[in-house]
């Protein structure tokens, strides 16, 4: 676990379901239709899960879902990030680059060189986000962060 500035980075929990769940809904203004608890508590009991939240005060206010992969497409075992968002409230206040710090620190503990996602590309400020923090352009079209 990671302090910085009153905001504790840690791994995810089976619990954190619901308050992620709340960050969509923040962020997106769009209930869904996915199930956070169910997604979360799934991802926290899987041996390969490299996912951490952002805690406020005893509050969830950022994820970032992760999961490490071997074999996809031929590539070498890497990470995948599925998921990730800061509460609206919480925005630029650096907790989506501690939250990416934290699984880069992680995955080049795993021995990892490569971290991927995807993302929109009408998502301008995700987008924006994750080249500000090294991700770029990859063979899949997705994002890459060289470790």
């Amino acid at each position: 676990m990671r302090t910085v500035e009153n905001i504790t980075i840690r791994r995810l929990k089976a619990e954190d379901g619901r308050e992620i769940g709340k960050i969509y809904v923040a962020i997106t203004r769009d209930p869904g239709e996915a199930d956070f608890e169910r997604i979360v508590h799934e991802q926290a009991g899987k041996p390969e899960d490299a996912s951490f939240v952002a805690e406020h005060e005893g509050r969830v206010v950022g994820y970032m879902i992760s999961s490490i992969l071997t074999g996809i497409f031929g590539i070498k075992k890497s990470a995948w990030i599925s998921m990730m968002g800061v509460h609206p409230r919480f925005m630029g206040q650096g907790i989506g680059e501690s939250l990416a710090e934290e699984l880069f620190r992680y995955a080049k503990s795993q021995g990892l060189e490569d971290i991927y996602t995807s993302v929109r590309w009408d998502s301008t400020d995700l987008l924006s986000f994750c080249k500000t923090i090294g991700f770029d352009r990859s063979n899949f079209i997705n994002l890459i962060k060289k470790l």
